[in-house]
């Protein structure tokens, strides 16, 4: 009984990874914001993993998605820079969300997690590009950004890109959450 439960848990996470890469690659500009901040759906499945197996699961999916999408599409700077950086965020805004959901019953709990994560996630991306992305880009590639330009940039696309982002896959996945929720293992009221 216990082996035929991993093997299913693991056929479900593949495919979730699987899913979420796909997802990845459907990613769309969003007017206000540089063009090479763009929006995608792939944590959507990803939260369904945190949520039914835990929030470590949905961080797996998140690393399982960024590798596949290096090992098939590669990077401009040569190093996965763009994938850490989806990891980072995917993988904060997923942990934080399936940790806090799985804690607080109901549709509260994934309210309060999504909340949370989305300004987490606006927050550490905000820090992490200004002080490791951007500037890492910036030698690689040979992009010259930095002063009031590195600063205007995180405070006024990155910072709010993430909690734009963070809004549209949280209302995207609430309707999702009730065609999960008779699978879930941990109290759901609400």
């Amino acid at each position: 009984m216990a082996k035929t439960s991993s093997t299913a848990k693991l056929t479900t996470v593949s495919l979730l990874a699987c899913f979420a890469f796909i997802m990845q690659s459907l990613n769309f500009p969003l007017p206000p914001f540089p063009a090479f901040l763009r929006v995608d759906f792939s944590e959507l499945p990803a939260i369904a993993a945190g949520l039914l197996f835990g929030p470590l699961t949905g961080v797996l999916v998140e690393f399982i998605k960024n590798l596949l999408h290096f090992l098939f599409t590669g990077s401009e700077s040569g190093i996965p820079i763009g994938q850490m950086s989806n990891f980072l965020a995917g993988g904060t805004f997923v942990l934080i969300t399936s940790m806090l959901a799985r804690k607080i019953p109901g549709v509260k709990g994934l309210v309060i997690g999504f909340t949370t994560a989305t300004f987490s996630m606006a927050v550490l991306m905000s820090v992490a590009n200004y002080l490791v992305i951007l500037p890492a880009y910036a030698f690689l590639i040979n992009w010259t950004i930095e002063g009031p330009e590195k600063t205007a940039l995180v405070l006024y696309g990155i910072g709010p890109f993430n909690l734009v982002k963070g809004a549209l896959v949280a209302l995207v996945f609430l309707p999702l959450y009730y065609r999960l929720k008779p699978k879930l293992r941990f109290p759901t009221t609400g």
